[in-house]
């Protein structure tokens, strides 16, 4: 994952309504921050956040009902032992979760080592999976990619191809029949987990779309509300090319799906051909329609051939 800036004050603020927590000791540790080598390491959110744990080391510690159990038994002496064991982990925050209540231990230790400690009353389970969700996209590795990205019947889909070919008034067209736009000429791409990109708008060019000849079109003000979205999950990439592109560098009919690798995430793609008098919104929309074919596991090109094979050997 991409290391990026998160201090404890930062984390806090972010939560503070919907975890509804109070931040119960290491004050003067505001500025405390996850582990760079740790944030490289890690392959999502999971690995940044979880239970009580004395194996990872460098993560948000959560301490639920039976963490505080475990550490709060024993006598005074494996009390203070398994409390300092936490000190060896260099969490950058601790959770106290299901409305439990700090040993006495647990707060001295945090102070005297300026850890910040969180408590809330909402159950351990549920801290974990937002701040593992808040903590995959923050630290998600990113890229920029220039199209039209949009939401066509559902699925995201990224319209590419070379300048001058006409993706941003294709995209008006798809608009008008109903799609909605994410982001033109700029998209910004997030890996949120290993096999999700997700696509969003930079918010210089929310709601705008460059036409020429027009100019800036605010599609949110002339088509309405639905016609727009805040992001997408990138399922299909659809590549223009001129007509002598094509027979140069694409097969008619490719024995097997095209896909590009975008932050390491293969993302299926479909190649269609640019000529004057094509229905280039009717042809997206049926590639469209033909990958979540796919995605639900019928695959014509391939049924085709079966039908091709027992012709063949009925023969």
């Amino acid at each position: 994952m991409r290391p990026n800036v998160i201090s404890a004050d930062v984390l806090f603020e972010a939560f503070r309504g919907r975890l509804h927590w109070e931040w119960q000791a290491g004050l003067g540790a505001s500025e405390r921050r996850f582990d760079e080598v740790a944030i490289r390491a890690a392959r999502s959110g999971a690995d940044l956040v979880g239970y009580l744990n004395y194996i990872h080391p460098y993560r948000v510690q959560v301490l639920g009902e039976r963490e505080v159990a475990y550490i709060s038994r024993g006598s005074e002496a494996d009390r203070a032992r398994r409390v300092s064991r936490i000190v060896t982990l260099e969490p950058p925050v601790l959770v106290l979760a299901d409305n439990q209540t700090a040993p006495d231990e647990l707060i001295a230790m945090c102070e005297r080592a300026q850890i910040p400690m969180f408590a809330t009353g909402e159950s351990a389970a549920f801290v974990i999976d937002v701040l593992r969700a808040y903590l995959s996209k923050h630290f998600a590795d990113r890229t920029s990619m220039h199209g039209v990205f949009m939401d066509i019947l559902g699925l995201g889909v990224m319209i590419t191809g070379e300048s001058g070919l006409g993706k941003s008034e294709l995209g008006l067209e798809l608009i008008s029949r109903g799609n909605g736009l994410v982001a033109d000429d700029a998209v910004d791409l997030y890996r949120i987990n290993q096999a999700t990109i997700e696509g969003r708008c930079p918010e210089l060019l929310q709601n705008l779309l460059e036409v020429r000849g027009i100019g800036l079109l605010d599609i949110r003000a002339i088509f309405g509300e639905t016609a727009v979205r805040r992001k997408m999950r990138l399922k299909l990439i659809v590549h223009l090319v001129r007509k002598e592109t094509l027979e140069r560098d694409y097969e008619r009919l490719p024995h097997e799906p095209l896909t590009q690798d975008v932050l390491g995430v293969p993302v299926r793609k479909v190649v269609i051909q640019v000529v004057a008098g094509r229905n280039i919104a009717v042809l997206v929309e049926a590639a469209v329609r033909n990958s979540i074919l796919q995605l639900r596991g019928v695959d014509t090109y391939q049924e085709f051939i079966a039908r091709h094979q027992r012709a063949m050997s009925e023969k």
